[in-house]
């Protein structure tokens, strides 16, 4: 898997640039079908662990020819990313703080603003000299043992908490918390207006005070249709299957770029 992931990255790299594999790799069926022709099952969530593995291994000797650098990885690995992200910013002249700061805040952000019950355990940060960079990180759900995979693409990102994804792809979990849903600035606001006013500890008395609640209100219309969605066939409970649609409480890919080219004919 380390030398045909280095191969098929070093070709693209090489006739359409290092931005074009940032871009594919932020686009989760391309990540995936990539998974499957390196030699991974096609429905395992063990995809993204040994793609992020593989490309970790086999780029890093042609860091220096490329320009690209991959960085983290699982468990303690992802926690040591923003340190590799300074050590290689000295070397090759990108602000290595900055990007240490966005890793975290792309973490925080998966694992904060996105309640959907998914703990992240595995971080990737795909960085080129140029300082763009892509995030492919995982979450897992032990008691569904379902996995759900969250992309990101410095091209055109404009805030880390306003529709900030590329994609996230998993299996539809129903309704979720999702405050990084551009429908939810308004409670965005609302949370720090009332964090700046009462402040925590007032903030937990108040809720302890309120009464408790009977039957949930129905739910309120969804403010725009859902946008067509792929459920790939289920194989195994481990399996990831991706479904990808809009909504406050779902997910969506944002296409920066025309599909030629994400998805080229070659590759």
């Amino acid at each position: 898997m380390t030398r045909l992931g280095a191969v098929i990255s070093e070709a693209i790299v090489h006739h359409y640039g290092r931005d074009e594999l940032l871009r594919r790799l932020a686009h989760p069926f391309w990540f995936q079908s990539f998974g499957a022709v390196m030699g991974m099952d096609w429905h395992s969530s063990g995809i993204t662990t040994s793609v992020v593995g593989a490309l970790k291994r086999g780029l890093e000797p042609l860091s220096s020819e490329l320009g690209i650098h991959v960085c983290g990885g699982r468990g303690a690995h992802s926690r040591r990313t923003p340190d590799e992200l300074r050590d290689i910013g000295e070397r090759v002249g990108f602000d290595g703080v900055t990007l240490a700061t966005a890793s975290r805040l792309v973490a925080k952000v998966d694992s904060a603003a996105v309640q959907d019950g998914f703990d992240l355990y595995l971080h990737g940060f795909i960085v080129t000299d140029d300082g763009h960079w892509t995030v492919v990180q995982q979450g897992m759900n032990g008691d569904r043992r379902q996995a759900r995979r969250y992309h990101w693409l410095s091209e055109g990102l404009a805030s880390f908490v306003d529709a900030p994804h590329a994609a996230i792809a998993g299996e539809d979990q129903g309704e979720i918390i999702n405050l990084a849903d551009r429908r939810a600035e308004p409670s965005r606001r609302g949370q720090l207006d009332l964090l700046a006013s009462l402040g925590p500890d007032r903030i937990v008395r108040e809720l302890g005070g309120l009464p408790a609640m009977g039957d949930a209100l129905p739910a309120a219309p969804s403010a725009q249709p859902l946008l067509p969605h792929l459920v790939m066939p289920a194989h195994q409970m481990s399996g990831l299957r991706m479904s990808i649609s809009d909504g406050c409480t779902q997910h969506w890919p944002r296409r920066r770029t025309p599909a030629r080219r994400i998805l080229p004919s070659c590759c």
